[in-house]
């Protein structure tokens, strides 16, 4: 494939060299950020909180176990604005030993199968106190020859509104990813966090955009959370905008934004993430009975899909995002993960096509938009 993106090939080679490093476009703009670090710059912690007082590019799984440990590069390199080679020097910088992908790791799930499970989750929340839970699955496709590089330059084209990254750490290995959702992020005298929930097919013209009574139920149940959330940390104050239509990729979602003051939890900042994460738009309500439900019908580990990432108090910033729309990259395959949330409304037939539509923001970008969904 013809190379349109200079700087492709030095994330190629940082990729080959098996440099720790983690690069990423922020929504709406061109500035590309990058972190290199050495293998002695990288911490594997075993608990959310204890990002209270460190700094780095921080990428957290879903749920933290022994092989998906929350991942923390401190930066031997950092630049807000990566637009030339000449602006790293990667002489100092050692390699990590590389991540041993097992033979059984990925799970595929027939089109049925995954109805079927659908239709169990759907059976339970009804009969039980669940209101909704996250269902994923794992999509693989075969590794083309194709530059990482460049097809990350490709993704955020695609994609200006999503944060974009790459990033490839010990424990960890290669992910890629195009995400529309705030986890946390500061603003001066303000964070910012958001309530996403709801999928429909993105519209290219003036069409106005229809909600129906699932996706506003399920958007519902994740602002009522972030609100039971503030009020156990004292925070009373907020504003807020939406609901509203945000276009990401392919789809768009429904999304309230909800700001409040910094010096609430500046703190104890990651035991406010620890508790935010997984919100229930990636998990369920209630939480523990969603993850519970998640554990036993989804067959695959969801690793660091559904997990969260971005920069963490660089230059006393936080910008984290929840880590959709991702593929983790191995020798030989993307894995693509998709999931959508099950209420007592949902249709299993619509849920696989929300599944496969959120999938097309990668696959349009690894050559392979004509994927066969079975």
């Amino acid at each position: 494939m013809e190379n349109n993106y200079p700087l492709s090939s030095v994330l190629d080679h940082l990729l080959k060299k098996q440099l720790a490093f983690a690069c990423w476009f922020n929504p709406k703009d061109n500035r590309l950020g990058i972190v290199v670090g050495n293998a002695s710059d990288v911490k594997l912690l075993d608990r959310f909180d204890q990002l209270n007082g460190e700094a780095g590019f921080v990428f957290a799984p879903y749920r933290i176990t022994e092989k998906s440990p929350v991942i923390l590069l401190k930066p031997s390199i950092y630049l807000e604005d990566f637009n030339s080679a000449d602006q790293i020097n990667l002489n100092h910088i050692k390699p990590f030993s590389p991540v041993t992908a097992s033979n059984d790791h990925c799970s595929t799930r027939s089109k049925e199968e995954y109805i079927q499970t659908i239709d169990e989750t759907i059976a339970t929340i009804r009969k039980s106190e669940l209101s909704k839970v996250i269902i994923s699955r794992q999509i693989p496709v075969k590794r083309t020859t194709q530059s990482l590089g460049n097809t990350f330059f490709q993704l955020h084209d695609q994609t200006p509104n999503a944060f974009t990254y790459l990033v490839n750490l010990p424990a960890a290995g290669t992910w890629m990813g195009a995400t529309p959702e705030v986890l946390l992020k500061s603003d001066e005298d303000y964070f910012e966090t958001v309530s996403l929930a709801g999928t429909q097919v993105r519209k290219y013209d003036s069409e106005d955009y229809y909600w129906n009574t699932k996706d506003i139920e399920e958007q519902a149940f994740v602002s009522r959370y972030m609100l039971e959330l503030f009020y156990s940390f004292g925070i009373h104050k907020y504003r807020t905008t939406g609901p509203e239509t945000l276009e990401s990729g392919k789809v768009a979602h429904l999304k309230t934004s909800f700001f409040f003051p910094v010096e609430k939890i500046d703190s104890c900042l990651g035991n406010f993430v620890a508790e935010l994460h997984p919100t229930p738009a990636v998990c369920g309500l209630p939480k523990k009975l969603a993850d519970e439900l998640i554990r036993e019908k989804e067959k695959h580990d969801r690793k660091y899909y559904t997990g969260y990432l971005g920069p963490w108090k660089l230059n006393q910033q936080v910008n984290l995002f929840v880590n959709l729309r991702c593929m983790e990259i191995t020798n030989d395959e993307y894995i693509l993960y998709a999931g959508g949330g099950i209420t007592s409304k949902s249709i299993p037939e619509r849920e696989w096509e929300e599944t496969n539509q959120k999938a097309t923001t990668l696959l349009a970008v690894i050559n392979t938009q004509n994927y066969d969904f079975r």
